[in-house]
């Protein structure tokens, strides 16, 4: 085991042993959708779902500095241990419950620099 996948396990223990402060969400992906010779769609794919464990935060002054920052957006981070797959501005994390229930369109990704997860610009869709 690498030190930021320890790092990431130690916090998911932690998260899942005092409930706080990473909690339980999905990271999806649309489905690859087959295409007919005329360009239309014939099946739109099977999206892909996996579990993470994400915090919301505050955005950093780097994530307010962006052309495209609004009041609304989030610092997501997501912990990088035991992801099939890796985040990427594709995805869309959706969390189920709590003052943070939704969908959450990712506006950039950034792997965090201890390695642990990723940190994310996120905006409720």
């Amino acid at each position: 085991m690498t030190i930021p996948a320890a790092f990431a396990s130690i916090a998911a223990r932690m998260s899942g042993a005092i409930g706080a402060p990473f909690i339980d969400a999905t990271a999806e992906w649309p489905g690859t959708p087959t295409l007919t010779p005329g360009g239309s769609i014939a099946t739109p794919g099977t999206p892909v779902i996996i579990p993470c464990r994400v915090q919301f935060d505050a955005v950093t002054h780097a994530m307010r500095a962006r052309d495209d920052y609004q009041d609304r957006d989030v610092r997501i981070l997501v912990l990088g241990s035991g992801l099939s797959r890796p985040i990427d501005s594709e995805a869309t994390i959706t969390v189920e419950t709590g003052p943070y229930a939704g969908s959450w369109l990712l506006r950039s990704v950034t792997t965090d620099p201890a390695g642990i997860g990723y940190e994310c610009l996120g905006r409720r869709e």
